[in-house]
């Protein structure tokens, strides 16, 4: 109850003072002695002895006696609350209270005087702190820039088997130690947007297979000739609630995607397995352009995207946007990817006359050729699944791929088709918190039917395709440092040109070491 209200009760509880009181009975004296303090102060209001707990007026009277101190009752310890109240007892209460609100006051300006300085200086530094935030308001380059770097170091060498080990040998396998280096900033100007430049150099060339065997390549190698270059640079932002647009001169395919169909990781595998399967569909082409996808919070998500390869260049003949030299590329993909599972379907168009198609190094020599050559129309299909918790049960993570030529280039082939197919394994915190093991098997992209003029027997181009095994065990050492050794083992890299005891195999190690900082 405020001060106010109570005073307004006050009143009436002491009203009830006992009836016939007058002039005589109680001068002015008398009233001021009755409301002022003394000696024998009442500072509870249990301290009367006709006032209890039960009476309407109890917690008023309590307010005005216990927080205020205005109210003293009369000298022998009573308070008559049940006898009439003459206006000059009324009016000596009243002025008690008010000075005690005077008192209150007077305190407070006496602090407030006190500590001018104090206030004075604290009004300053927040006056200060205010024109610093101005300022670096009106100055700011972006809201937030963030900058990410990682590098890896591979030692490696490969060893053949076979028909013309013994050449491969000589001009392929020698142990190497390479490097990739990536430099990423990536600014967000609302919070919800991000603006990415990654710059990236690297020495790191095909230096496990050469001499055709491209299957040896891992995607996280780069050879720019100990330059740096710009890598990445795109833009994306949500449009409302559930879409988002993505596009720039520097972009590559999977950039433009909600979803990666895999959970086998892509960081330190065999080329061939950082594609769900289907190199085709998911071609991880580089260069201008732009796409835009719809994702919902049920895991149901649908994205489109065009990319030009040559999309830098102004010359129609050899490159810009939707021409013939366009290097065109424009995917689909309908996912839905719950927390710990998903599956994925894509189609990619793809114009392989200027340089987009298969993936380089995921497949074999003949299926290789007929990627880059006259238009493709490529399909992939990927699950995975992931345990919620680590043990012995790995995520396990499948693709196949299929990719059908028309229009091609290639001397007397006038169509054929290609597929491939992944089964990746990967186990979590294997003897150590943070550890990892993983395998993975599949046949590289090989030519399943093809039709080619003035040639009676196509057998020799249908030989099958050769298997792709991967083993590693990424040792984290540190939040930012992992250690990887790998074995990668391959039949028939070549698959249409050698057969039976003949064929050439060819296994690899490395040792990668990433820091991530």
């Amino acid at each position: 109850m405020k001060l106010f209200q109570q005073l307004l009760v006050a009143p009436a509880a002491l009203g009830l003072l006992a009836t016939g009181a007058n002039a005589a009975e109680l001068n002015i004296n008398g009233a001021a002695e009755y409301s002022s303090s003394s000696k024998d102060q009442v500072t509870s209001v249990t301290q009367f002895s006709d006032v209890y707990p039960t009476d309407w007026a109890y917690q008023a009277l309590s307010n005005l006696v216990e927080q205020y101190g205005c109210v003293a009752g009369y000298p022998n310890g009573t308070f008559r609350g049940n006898r009439a109240m003459t206006r000059y007892e009324a009016a000596a209460l009243l002025n008690a209270c008010l000075d005690r609100i005077t008192e209150v006051t007077d305190e407070l300006k006496k602090l407030i005087y006190e500590f001018e300085k104090e206030l004075a200086i604290i009004r300053g530094r927040v006056d200060g702190l205010e024109a610093r935030v101005g300022e670096l308001e009106a100055t700011q380059f972006s809201t937030t820039t963030k900058l990410k770097g990682s590098t890896h170091w591979v030692l490696g060498a490969a060893k053949y088997h076979g028909k013309r080990s013994d050449f491969n040998a000589a001009t392929n396998g020698a142990t190497s130690f390479s490097y990739d280096l990536r430099l990423a900033l990536e600014t967000s100007f609302t919070g919800k947007d991000s603006l990415v430049t990654r710059l990236r150099s690297g020495n790191m060339s095909n230096i496990y297979g050469g001499n055709g065997v491209g299957l040896f390549g891992q995607e996280y190698g780069v050879d720019t000739g100990g330059r740096v270059v710009i890598d990445r640079l795109f833009y994306s932002f949500p449009v409302g609630e559930d879409f988002t647009v993505v596009g720039g001169p520097v972009v590559r395919m999977d950039n433009m995607l909600p979803v990666w169909p895999s959970a086998y990781p892509s960081d330190m595998t065999m080329d061939f397995f950082t594609y769900a399967g289907a190199p085709g569909a998911y071609n991880l082409a580089l260069g201008a352009g732009a796409g835009v996808w719809w994702k919902n919070d049920g895991g149901f998500s649908i994205s489109t995207s065009y990319l030009s390869a040559n999309g830098n260049l102004s010359n129609p003949n050899e490159g810009g946007l939707a021409t013939d030299g366009a290097g065109s590329s424009a995917t689909t993909q309908i996912a839905y990817a719950p927390e710990n599972w998903g599956i994925a379907a894509a189609y990619t168009y793809a114009s392989g006359d200027n340089g987009v198609g298969l993936y380089s190094g995921n497949g074999t020599r003949g299926a290789a050729a007929l990627s880059t050559t006259g238009v493709t129309n490529s399909y992939g299909l990927s699950a995975w699944w992931m345990p919620e918790d680590s043990g012995w049960i790995p995520s396990i993570s499948a693709g196949w791929g299929l990719t059908d030529l028309s229009d091609s280039d290639l001397y007397y082939v006038e169509s054929a088709t290609t597929q491939s197919w992944y089964v990746g394994l990967e186990w979590s915190d294997v003897f150590l918190e943070g550890n990892s093991f993983g395998m993975a098997v599949g046949q590289p992209t090989f030519i399943t039917d093809i039709d080619v003029d003035n040639v009676s027997d196509e057998d020799d181009y249908l030989a099958g395709g050769g298997f792709a095994w991967e083993f590693f065990y990424k040792f984290q050492v540190t939040d930012n440092i992992t250690v990887t050794p790998a074995l990668h083992y391959l039949s028939k890299p070549f698959a249409n040109t050698q057969r039976g005891d003949n064929a050439l195999n060819a296994m690899s190690g490395l040792v990668k070491t990433t820091f991530k900082f």
